[in-house]
This record gives structure tokens, C-alpha cells and sequence, in this order.
């Protein structure tokens, strides 16, 4: 059951990095839905290894196949099934850890949970299982596009290289243009290059992504236990590599009061709206119909090329040196698994809410 995710849309997974593919089935997706294959494919695209020189150099093309659910172009509101097979399998590469145990890896949690892992690249644990999500993410897109809602996430800090002002001063059409995914072309220079020299150097680092939802109706969330922000938190911390999460002003709001941090209301030609923003678009776990916006922190990739002390499965003290083909810093390549995991929870929220309503 915890290969799934969602309550009414509902996306499960399967697969291994290694493995033969990973795919999904995905139910509760609502009928007549355009299926606009180049647009999935593009999202796969802007997950894949290999798209630039501060990437894994793995190189897959991440082509999607649908099985089920799709007819004449349209979904038909029957399960969808899906399939992306890996071609470019490196598995030598980790015959000299099969034996040992990665320092912050899943390796030694899955072997005492289960009494066996598959050490190809981690397995099940691979953040390759990610491409999963980036499909269901990519049909939740299209499902909301329908309804005006839209999302953006993009970097906003790589190690102390930060962006230091509110979302709504960048231009996101910027986003695309540069490696590292910034909409501030002088900070994604200076990040490019601070990735680069920590690739160089074997080792890794982390950093910040930030996501946008604009459109958001007023009214998606439940309570007590099913507040919309409780389920964005869920949907970010269960990314590989995610360390935090925080909405609206988060922690930098704990330096204000609350007469400072009240977001207050007035009436805008006869709609009721507030004169900030600090709640981040939720109240009491429902959207208010203000931008949602929140952060997702993301640790250093907890491969290194270089020798760390470890112990293997017996116990024992020894060192290890991983092989292979790593990202540097994920960052790049999660801003459009953040989009993913934000476009299933809004979209089963939305389902939620109508199922909901009188």
C-alpha cells in the first residue's frame, strides 16, 4: 500500500533502477482528458539524466509508453498503465558495494528490514523511481490546466548561493534557459559554476527548490487531518533526498508579530481578498485563492566519489569508494518532481473537494 500515492487520483509505482523499467497505474484519473503526449515527454525530458554537463552522465532517453487508459487520444477514465524501460544499465559499477553499506544511503535500512536489498543503484530506493511520478505529475497537469490551475518550481538556492527576493520578481520564462534551473540568470551562472567545481572536486551538494501554484481555487483541503499544506508536506518529504519542507513565510515569519504577519482582509470590487500573503495561500489547511507558494530543501546527494569509512554487512570496519555515474546536486533535475508531486496532490484535492460537495 505504500507504493501508492493519492486518495482519488492515485498513482502506484513499480520498478527498480536496475531493474527491467519503472512504471505506474494510475486510478481516478478523470475521463476525456486530452492526452497531450510531446507535453509528457517534454516533463520526462526535464527529469532525465544526462541533460547536461552538471548531471549524472547516465544516459536514457526516458521514452513513456501507455498500456492502458488511453483511447483516440483521450483518457478514458479506466486505469492507466505505463512504462518506461531503462536501456542504459551500468550495474558493474556497483559489484564493489554489494558488500558494504553507503554512508546515508538506504542500504543499511532495507537490509535490516527486509534481510535483502538489490545494491544496483540502490534499487527501489533510486530516485530514478521518480520518473513515475513525473508521468503521473505530467497527466495531473493536464487535468489541471483545464481548471486554471498552474505550477512553476524552480532553484532558489544552491549551498549559500541564494535568491533573496519574493517569486514575484523573477521572470519565469527564465527558468528553462540555464542548467540549473534559475530564474535569475547571474545567480544560475554563479551556481553552475559552484556545481561544476564541487563535481570536479567528487563530492556533492544540496540546496532549495521553490514552487508556485497560481489558479488555485478557493476551498481545496479538509480537516482537521487532511489539511492541504499536511498533504503538499507529505507529497515533497517523500522525494529522495528532501529534508524540509515550509509554506508561506515559514520560519523567516518568526521574526514578526502577529499584527505584522496577519494577512488582512478588504473587499476588491466586491471580492474578498487579503493585502498579503504571508500564509502562503492556505488558512486553516484550505487554499484562501491567493498564490500557494512553499519550499523544498534538498540535502547533498549522498554519493561521493572519494573514500569514506563504512562497515560491511557483517560489521566490520572497512572503506569504500563509490563508482559510477551521480548527479553532483540533484537540484536541476528535482524542480519538475516538486512540480510533479504538487500537480497529484492538488489534483486529488480537487477530486476530494467535488466528491465532497452537496
Amino acid at each position: 500500500m505504500f507504493n501508492s500515492f493519492g486518495n482519488i487520483f492515485r498513482l502506484t509505482s513499480f520498478g527498480e533502477s536496475h531493474g527491467k523499467g519503472i512504471g505506474g497505474v494510475i486510478d481516478g484519473f478523470p475521463s476525456g482528458i486530452k492526452i497531450d503526449m510531446d507535453f509528457i515527454q517534454s516533463e520526462l525530458r526535464r527529469r532525465r539524466p544526462g541533460q547536461s554537463k552538471i548531471t549524472t552522465d547516465r544516459a536514457e532517453e526516458d521514452e513513456v509508453e501507455f498500456l492502458s487508459g488511453v483511447f483516440n487520444g483521450r483518457s478514458t477514465g479506466c486505469p492507466i498503465g505505463f512504462i518506461v524501460w531503462n536501456k542504459n544499465q551500468h550495474s558493474k559499477d556497483y559489484e564493489n558495494i554489494k558488500n558494504v553499506f553507503r554512508p546515508s544511503h538506504a542500504d543499511y535500512t532495507y537490509q535490516i528490514k527486509y534481510g535483502i536489498r538489490d545494491y544496483r543503484g540502490g534499487g527501489r530506493s533510486s530516485a530514478r523511481e521518480t520518473i513515475s511520478r513525473c508521468v503521473g505529475g505530467a497527466l495531473a497537469k493536464l487535468a489541471l490546466s483545464q481548471i486554471g490551475i498552474h505550477i512553476t518550481a524552480y532553484t532558489s538556492q544552491v549551498g549559500p548561493i541564494r535568491l533573496e527576493e519574493d517569486y514575484k520578481s523573477y521572470d519565469f520564462s527564465e527558468i528553462e534557459k540555464n542548467m540549473v534551473r534559475c530564474p535569475d540568470p547571474a545567480k544560475a551562472k554563479e551556481m553552475e559554476e559552484l556545481i561544476a567545481q564541487v563535481k570536479a572536486d567528487g563530492d556533492t551538494i544540496g540546496g532549495v527548490v521553490t514552487c508556485v501554484i497560481k489558479g488555485c481555487p478557493i476551498g481545496l483541503g479538509q480537516p482537521v487531518f487532511g489539511k492541504l499544506q499536511a498533504a503538499l508536506g507529505n507529497a515533497m518529504l517523500s522525494i529522495n533526498a528532501v529534508k524540509a519542507f515550509e509554506y508561506g513565510d515559514g520560519f523567516k515569519g518568526l521574526k514578526q508579530r502577529g499584527s505584522e504577519q496577519n494577512d488582512v482582509f478588504y473587499n476588491h470590487d466586491g471580492v474578498v481578498e487579503t493585502k498579503t500573503n504571508h500564509s502562503g495561500g492556505i488558512q486553516g489547511g484550505i487554499s484562501n485563492g491567493q498564490d500557494i507558494f512553499f519550499r523544498v530543501a534538498f540535502k547533498p546527494v549522498a554519493t561521493v566519489l572519494m573514500e569514506q569509512h563504512t562497515v560491511n554487512i557483517d560489521g566490520i570496519d572497512t572503506s569504500m569508494k563509490a563508482k559510477g555515474r551521480h548527479d553532483p546536486c540533484v537540484l536541476p533535475r528535482a524542480v519538475p518532481i516538486v512540480e510533479a508531486m504538487a500537480a497529484m496532490t492538488l489534483l486529488d484535492y480537487y477530486l476530494i473537494d467535488r466528491t465532497t460537495q452537496l
